[in-house]
């Protein structure tokens, strides 16, 4: 059995490589939004031309990434969505709220600090982790049915 994960949110630090990484050996196949900055906000105009106004050319940006997200939302079975501490990740609640509308396995990645802003997600998902590991260790539990040691 494979299990398509995506991994959405902040796009600052490497916990999706922690993840990968770790996940090694297991049947996963994960997909992800563009976490090249500079090219996930300039898609749009890159593609359909410039814009006058930043309002609009953040907005061409945001369709077109729209269109990967989801895709891989919808063909994902479990959705990891990291909340992240230095910057607010808007897209990624959008994402965490698409996904559970979309009835998928949700597991959200925050610290501690972040449980009160964070509750409504939370109660979404069918885990809450602060750690990639303990993702990984999800992972390898859904997949092996073993705990981890």
């Amino acid at each position: 059995m494979t299990l398509n994960v995506y991994l959405s949110g902040e796009i600052h630090t490497d916990w999706r490589e922690q993840i990968t990484e770790g996940a090694e050996g297991l049947d996963v196949r994960f997909s992800a939004p563009v976490t090249d900055h500079d090219a996930s906000d300039d898609c749009g105009v890159a593609i359909l031309g410039a814009e006058d106004s930043k309002y609009w050319h953040d907005h061409k940006g945001a369709m077109v990434n729209a269109i990967r997200t989801r895709k891989g939302l919808e063909e994902a079975d479990v959705v990891v969505v990291r909340f992240g501490d230095k910057y607010k990740q808007w897209n990624a609640a959008f994402d965490a709220g698409y996904a559970a509308a979309l009835g998928k396995s949700l597991i959200v990645l925050h610290g501690p600090d972040h449980q009160h802003a964070l509750k409504e997600v939370d109660a979404a998902a069918l885990a809450v982790a602060e750690t990639p590991q303990q993702v990984v260790s999800i992972l390898r539990y859904v997949m092996t049915g073993k705990l981890p040691t």
